[in-house]
């Protein structure tokens, strides 16, 4: 495989105004030049690989969405180096479009009042996609989707999730190198989400199309991801793959347990007993985190047994959720 993008210690700084408080610091700001730098993205490099798939994740204001508009040749970096396809994104930005597709949250690129497919020909225009690779594409979403019934519906019409399947296949149509997805499944329920899954999946085989996925849905990563990035404050803090990462918190488990009582009390009681290990609780369980190099999970129920009336109990491998939680908390040691 060949490197599709190259980047080499990129920065990105942005100057922000101090601003005061109250009428008389609005005024006073608008001849103020007490500006301070902000560096969005500290230093980053990495290369990636013709037809990967890789999750690009993080925290809120991690530098995710700083580092995807200098890919795609919105922004320009302060410093360092960076290649999209050979091309430097933010010169050659016309040349750059024409090689990636993009989605962007809930920001649509579909033409609100048309129907799905007045869109797609529009596109095709834009792009100015040969007749032939159109409908060979057209005739690849058959037969990866049922989209009959949206190709003559106006998008205004459409549910989220059916919105959302048509911006990607949007995104697919010119047959690019590299597409970006900015939380692509936000908001839909799970049928929706496992179709738009697959959907992703099998262009990606089918097209050897590069995918850069930024989610905070870890449902995303484990069906998608092999290969994972993740940045917070700007700077790097992991590039491999999952599975090298849940081997490197290999001594983590999962101790799920039912008890009498509400389940958020109990489970600020059982932080209180256990304090070496993290404990959370849903609608049905109470999680505790154990790293078996600090206590036994047999040792930590044990302790819990004495003060509590244990129901029913689960043990399980750490999730990935649990493994980028631990790594925006602690980092890779």
């Amino acid at each position: 495989m060949s490197a599709i993008i190259e980047i080499k210690n990129i920065t990105k700084e942005f100057k922000v105004l101090n601003r005061r408080e109250g009428l008389k610091g609005s005024l006073k700001d608008l001849f103020s030049r007490d500006y301070k730098i902000v560096r969005a993205v500290d230093n980053i490099s990495m290369t990636i690989e013709q037809g990967e798939i890789v999750g690009y994740l993080g925290p809120n204001g991690a530098g995710k969405s700083t580092t995807i508009k200098m890919m795609t040749g919105v922004l320009e970096p302060t410093s360092g180096e960076i290649l999209v396809d050979g091309n430097i994104p933010y010169q050659n930005r016309t040349k750059n479009a024409q090689k990636i597709g993009v989605v962007f949250g809930q920001r649509s690129q579909l033409w609100w009042a048309l129907p799905l497919v007045e869109s797609f020909k529009l596109l095709r225009d834009i792009y100015q996609i040969p007749g032939k690779d159109y409908e060979e594409m057209l005739a690849l979403y058959r037969s990866l989707v049922d989209i009959e019934p949206l190709l003559h519906k106006p998008v205004r019409q459409m549910s989220l999730g059916q919105r959302t399947l048509s911006d990607i296949l949007a995104a697919f149509l010119h047959n690019p190198k590299i597409v970006f997805l900015d939380e692509p499944t936000i908001g839909l329920d799970v049928s929706m989400k496992a179709k738009i899954r697959t959907l992703i999946h099998a262009l990606n085989q089918e097209k050897h199309t590069t995918v850069i996925l930024t989610t905070h849905d870890m449902g995303d990563v484990d069906a998608l991801c092999r290969r994972i990035v993740i940045i917070d404050k700007g700077k790097m803090l992991y590039d491999n793959d999952i599975e090298h990462l849940k081997r490197f918190f290999g001594s983590y488990r999962t101790l799920k347990i039912r008890v009498a009582g509400d389940l958020s009390e109990q489970a600020d009681k059982i932080q209180k007993e256990v304090p070496e290990c993290s404990v959370s609780a849903d609608e049905e369980w109470i999680s505790v985190l154990v790293d078996e190099d600090k206590a036994g999970v047999m040792e930590v129920l044990g302790k819990l047994q004495k003060t509590h009336r244990i129901r029913d109990m689960q043990l399980e491998e750490i999730s990935t959720e649990e493994v980028i939680k631990k790594i925006y908390e602690e980092g890779v040691k």
